[in-house]
């Protein structure tokens, strides 16, 4: 029983995250993985997405997660769970440069 508590504790340390951190993981992974290699790919241009990251900026975090969630799911993205910041990719990838 003790074991079961442990694991549950130790599931929302990891999914409570704080809504900056929500912030910064939508649009990190949004600028990881919207961008293509096509001339139709707007990656970090992407308008809704610079409004949002703003709207986090401002301290309006909660516009700005509903904003980045929505625009994922246009763009037929599966919305990820929130994670820790240290699971979090960096904005620029050393592979990138």
């Amino acid at each position: 029983m003790e074991i079961l508590a442990l694991l549950v504790a130790a599931q929302l340390a990891q999914t409570t995250v704080t809504p900056a951190a929500r912030c910064a993981q939508l649009v990190a992974f949004y600028d990881r993985y919207g961008v293509g290699r096509s001339n139709n790919s707007d990656g970090r241009r992407n308008h809704t997405r610079k409004g949002a990251e703003l709207d986090c900026q401002r301290g309006d975090y909660q516009k700005g997660i509903a904003i980045m969630e929505e625009l994922l799911r246009e763009k037929a993205f599966t919305v990820p769970q929130p994670a820790a910041p240290e699971t979090v990719p960096p904005l620029e990838s050393p592979e990138y440069g």
